[in-house]
């Protein structure tokens, strides 16, 4: 895991300060060594974190074999050993993943993209076609940002810093993606808080030559599900898991397990078992009656881990925030980034690789929403024209039920998924606070409204990359620690994407083919567990002084440049310490800590 940085301008040899700066602002996400090379027209900088060929021959930017193409890669490419042998004719140096991708380049060039599994963000200068070719994984684990400098200098790198450290360009703030993030709490993984920075989306790639830049799509999640039984599921689903998390072990370093003791977590930890005994494991828990931990412990004992316990400690709320929300970089409200924080804060100290059992609810159906919208697409009022009359007149003598409520105000499941689940501030509400402008992110393919399956594929390339993935990349970077997610495998992603629904949820239950496949490899206890958010109240949260008054501060004061993106009277209405004024005091913490919002 690293920091990626570059520079595509005649007399590259002049920026060697400008690399310089934008690797050293990447010093998180990669202490261990920092590094440039440089052509006529390129320069490439690096910031690594060694895990896997801790020798000089892992360091990068890394030449291939020629001299010709150069890479910086940040991330991991899983089961690269096999793909090492497919492309034995080239001379390897060293045993790291990332010289992998110089033998498929210069044997396929792009098209090595479609074969390329694992989680990355990488950049290849070509010399001899005077050419940068860049991708971004399927699933947005991996950032990517780039932008055009006031010299026309071609820019990119790990994180927006990097960029904003180089010197080169005058950033400015994009209205649309401020009001995206109103409305969910963070700014789409299509976008950048600003409007001429760009971030890569996930499964796309990007060619850069003569001065020109293209982007295209080179991946689409499947669309299609497919006829299976449950019994045939289950035997492909424990193959493959098992497969994914095997693969995801492979380092020169310690790994270990994050373990909530969810079901997600939990499923990983026990295969982890299988290949790696006394593995260590870490939790995080909240001091009060509904701690996670107790579930965990469980779990721990089970297969006999060294398992760390991180409590909450009774910190300086509002200095922690000052401390962490810079990370970000942009605007995110995601309440359990501080928890998350202190995990990987935790993890680092024993470990420099953990898996993590993310996206499962994604995958299996495991949100109580998704409940939700299995019931009102089964009720008997969901798009029937004459039923929602009858309603819409009955429901003015008699409260009706909350599915029916929401059947009669949303046109779909996908509608009301979209528009009310995850939502912090609705449309007129925006309008109010300024931020009319309304952003519609594409998807690889196109939704059915009335799909659960399609839902699910919706969040995968929506919350998934510019929530989890934002989460998980920048929190455990910030403590120098890689985190892995086998779940998004991208065979067993893609299997699980097209299980039929009815084998993910029903009335009856959540995660049908989790609990299916890996009952025997839980407790008792555990077996009977649903959904527990990774959090805490934000009503508590606002009840700490400290708090109070560092939101007073950023949100009372007219002066403060906040308000020169929304409106300052219609902020104050907002200020009621609940999700909203949550997601306004992270937008406010935002442009306090970059000095370069005006």
């Amino acid at each position: 895991m690293c920091g990626i940085a570059g520079i595509i301008s005649n007399n590259a040899a002049n920026y060697q300060e400008e690399i310089k700066k934008m690797t050293d602002s990447l010093i998180h996400r990669g202490p261990d060594s920092s590094d440039f090379e440089f052509y006529d027209n390129a320069i490439l900088g690096h910031r690594r974190l060694s895990i896997i060929d801790l020798s000089e021959n892992g360091k990068q930017p890394m030449f291939s074999n020629t001299k010709n193409e150069c890479i910086v890669l940040n991330g991991e490419i899983y089961g690269y050993q096999d793909i090492k042998r497919q492309y034995a004719e080239y001379p390897y140096h060293g045993g790291s993943d990332t010289e992998v991708i110089l033998a498929m380049y210069q044997k396929k060039q792009q098209n090595l993209i479609h074969d390329l599994p694992g989680m990355f963000a990488f950049a290849i200068w070509d010399d001899r076609e005077q050419q940068l070719f860049c991708a971004r994984d399927r699933f947005g684990e991996k950032p990517f940002y780039y932008a055009i400098g006031n010299n026309n200098e071609f820019i990119f790198a790990s994180e927006i810093k990097a960029i904003l450290a180089s010197g080169l360009i005058h950033p400015k703030v994009n209205p649309e993606a401020i009001s995206n993030y109103l409305q969910y709490g963070y700014v789409s993984t299509y976008q950048s808080i600003y409007s001429n920075i760009y971030t890569l989306p996930p499964a796309h790639q990007l060619i850069w030559k003569e001065g020109k830049v293209i982007v295209s799509r080179y991946y689409n999640l499947p669309s299609k599900d497919r006829v299976i039984s449950l019994s045939d599921a289950k035997e492909e689903f424990r193959y493959l898991l098992k497969n994914a998390v095997k693969k995801q072990l492979i380092a020169d370093v310690q790994v270990g397990s994050f373990l909530s003791g969810g079901l997600d977590s939990s499923s990983i930890v026990a295969l982890v078992d299988e290949f790696l005994p006394h593995q260590t494991t870490i939790s995080f828990g909240y001091d009060h009656k509904d701690s996670e931990l107790k579930y965990a412990k469980e779990i721990a004992d089970k297969y006999n881990t060294n398992h760390i316990e991180v409590h909450e400690q009774k910190k300086d709320l509002a200095e922690s925030l000052l401390h962490v929300s810079p990370f970000f970089d942009e605007p995110f409200a995601d309440t359990s980034y501080l928890p998350h924080y202190e995990i990987c804060k935790n993890a680092r100290k024993n470990l420099t690789v953990a898996l993590s059992g993310d996206v499962g609810d994604e995958l299996f159906g495991g949100y109580h929403f998704y409940t939700v919208e299995n019931m009102m697409k089964n009720h008997f009022s969901y798009k029937n024209l004459i039923a929602r009359f009858g309603l819409n007149l009955y429901k003015k003598a008699k409260t009706v039920s909350f599915v029916t409520q929401q059947n009669l105000k949303y046109d779909s499941i996908l509608d009301f998924h979209l528009n009310s689940v995850r939502n912090v501030f609705n449309k007129s509400e925006r309008a109010l606070l300024g931020c009319s402008q309304d952003y519609q992110q594409g998807y690889s393919f196109t939704p059915n409204h009335d799909s659960l399956n399609d839902i699910m594929r919706v969040d995968l390339e929506n919350y998934v990359p510019g929530n989890m993935m934002v989460k998980s990349d920048r929190m455990a970077m910030a403590n120098s620690l890689e985190v892995r997610t086998p779940f998004l495998d991208i065979d067993f992603a893609e299997f699980c994407i097209q299980l039929p629904d009815q084998l993910k949820i029903t009335s009856e239950n959540d995660k049908i083919i989790l609990r299916e496949s890996m009952n025997n490899y839980w407790t008792d206890t555990i077996r009977k567990r649903h959904k527990q958010g990774f959090g805490h109240s934000v009503k508590n949260w606002f009840n700490e002084e400290n708090l109070i008054k560092l939101s007073d501060d950023l949100l009372r004061d007219s002066s403060q440049k906040v308000f020169n993106y929304i409106d300052f009277d219609t902020t104050q209405k907002f200020l009621n310490k609940d999700h909203k004024h949550w997601n306004l005091l992270q937008l406010a913490l935002w442009a306090h800590n970059n000095k370069y919002v005006l």
